[in-house]
């Protein structure tokens, strides 16, 4: 947790395929970042080091990110799952830390909801704190457009769409990156209220 006091550690801890969930990363550190007195890290998974599991432990928020690839989240952010039983054994290590998560896939649906579910469970098993998106959907009546904020729809978290043959460089979506941002904005938010709560308590 974090030792200075007004400021907060947001993680972003996420696996990324091909690029596009870390560009997903990114604006949600981003978007924390903006909020004054938040410092963020970001977090790949790809290698489950010593020095990943004790940024997670410092961070009083973890960010959880990953692909949905057949409808779940990735086989890496599922190792990095499983393998932080190592966390929930030391007496729930993470417990009381604020948690949210954010997933993308190439179509428009691709049953990502699955993914932010899985996500927030895992969480829960940690004892953890989780945040949703609180944006109203987007692209959702006739005058509404593809670039409004939330337009996949979402509040469990945030959702980004990135085209099959699109890369990195231009996908996903600028309005799907503002809302990842806007994600990680509420994270850092809702974290230094819970702060200032267990310092008053």
């Amino acid at each position: 947790m974090s030792t200075t006091p007004g400021t907060a550690t947001v993680a972003i801890a996420y696996h990324s395929g091909y690029g596009h969930t870390a560009k997903q990363a990114e604006a949600v550190a981003d978007g924390a970042a903006s909020v004054p007195g938040t410092v963020t890290d970001l977090v790949p998974l790809d290698e489950l080091t010593e020095d990943v599991w004790e940024r997670l432990t410092a961070a009083d928020a973890i960010v959880f990110g990953a692909p949905t690839y057949m409808g779940s989240p990735s086989w890496v952010f599922k190792k990095f799952a499983e393998e932080s039983v190592r966390i929930w054994a030391a007496d729930l290590g993470w417990r009381d830390k604020i948690a949210a998560g954010f997933t993308n896939s190439k179509a428009m649906s691709g049953d990502k909801l699955n993914s932010l579910v899985d996500l927030a469970v895992f969480a829960a098993q940690h004892g953890m704190i989780w945040v949703g998106l609180d944006i109203y959907p987007g692209w959702a009546e006739s005058t509404a457009s593809i670039e409004d904020l939330n337009r996949l729809g979402s509040w469990m978290g945030a959702m980004a769409q990135s085209d099959a043959d699109l890369s990195a460089e231009k996908a996903p979506p600028a309005t799907d990156l503002r809302t990842a941002a806007a994600l990680g904005a509420r994270v850092a938010q809702v974290t230094h209220r819970h702060l200032r709560g267990a310092l008053a308590a």
